[in-house]
């Protein structure tokens, strides 16, 4: 069974930094491809960052423009996502999302299109 767990949201101010982790359980980590997608209050799901499972393939949101790094750990079965320059814009739940299937990613927003997703991280952009 899939089991994510997210961790690192916290209320930070325009222009901060954070981290956020992912830790996998209940599945073999690295033949599954990762994904980090955000919800924002009253918005719908928004895809943001894709690594494949080996970690050489790796896909960004445009609105990341550079701020944001996405990478994994196969031998910790931790996933993390690396934010910086953060804007009030970014304000969201994050999620973490595994999709078993190799040398590929998924750039899609359709928790449907997942075979595990995690409960989510909050991150607060405000000044």
């Amino acid at each position: 069974q899939v089991q994510l767990v997210e961790s690192g949201g916290n209320l930070v101010q325009p222009g901060g930094s954070l981290r956020l982790a992912c830790v996998a359980s209940g599945f073999t980590f690295d033949t599954y491809a990762m994904a980090w997608v955000r919800q924002a209050p009253g918005k719908e799901l928004q895809w943001v960052s894709a690594i494949s499972h080996s970690g050489y393939t790796k896909r960004y949101a445009s609105f990341v423009k550079g701020r944001f790094t996405i990478s994994r750990d196969n031998d910790q079965n931790t996933l993390y996502l690396d934010m910086k320059n953060l804007q009030p814009d970014d304000t969201a739940m994050y999620y973490c999302a595994a999709k078993y299937i190799m040398g590929l990613v998924v750039t899609s927003d359709n928790r449907n299109d997942y075979d595990g997703w995690g409960q989510g991280t909050q991150v607060t952009v405000s000044s």
